[in-house]
């Protein structure tokens, strides 16, 4: 199966289909774009994805965008390792945690929302990374204490294997750097991060590792 991912490297929705594909030992072809300089609003990558958004991921079906539907399509697709628990209960655990991060923190923190306070309201770099904080605040704040005190919750965000709730938790903790984030609060969800990313499928689709990194 030969798979195009049309990403850039900083993004943490692409980083949750890198690390996505390693665990599942995929190859695929990498294309980056760089998103400061409007590169995904190129008419060409328009027509693969409309929204002018990454990730995209090209498969011989056809263009699949929104990283959480890729990666559902991935493990419906390739199976093993699962992102998802066999059990309805735990699916739907995973998911709500998933959510927390996919559609609450990150749609208000992304980079057009921040070019939008600067562009419309003013707002200088240190407004915008106070804005970033303030919304990871309200999200994690409330993921800490899920992970912290559900019984599911193992070494990683549900049991001993990391899954799609770990894919875009680490993500927004690698967004976090930038924006210097404290993440003292945050014991159980800085944990989970780093047996994450001691894993080389995690590791290897870091932000620093990619190609366009330089």
């Amino acid at each position: 199966m030969t798979l195009v991912l049309h990403n850039f490297f900083r993004s943490s929705t692409s980083f949750r289909v890198r690390a996505a594909l390693n665990m599942k030992g995929l190859s695929y072809d990498y294309v980056s774009y760089a998103l400061r300089k409007g590169e995904a609003r190129a008419p060409g990558y328009l027509a693969l994805n409309p929204q002018g958004l990454v990730p995209t991921l090209e498969t011989p079906r056809g263009s699949l965008t929104q990283s959480l539907a890729i990666l559902e399509w991935l493990d419906e697709t390739s199976p093993e390792p699962p992102l998802l628990p066999d059990d309805a209960w735990g699916r739907a655990r995973v998911r709500s945690l998933a959510h927390a991060v996919a559609l609450d923190i990150h749609p208000v923190n992304n980079l057009r929302i921040l070019f939008a306070l600067r562009d419309r309201f003013g707002a200088d770099e240190a407004a915008q990374a106070d804005w970033f904080r303030h919304w990871v605040a309200e999200g994690f704040t409330a993921i800490e204490a899920r992970l912290a005190q559900e019984s599911e919750t193992g070494s990683f965000c549900h049991g001993e294997v990391p899954g799609l709730a770990d894919l875009c938790l680490v993500g927004q903790c690698l967004n976090n750097r930038r924006f210097d984030v404290d993440m003292s609060p945050y014991p159980t969800i800085a944990r989970i991060h780093a047996a994450c990313m001691a894993l080389p499928p995690f590791a290897e689709a870091a932000p620093e590792n990619q190609p366009d990194a330089a």
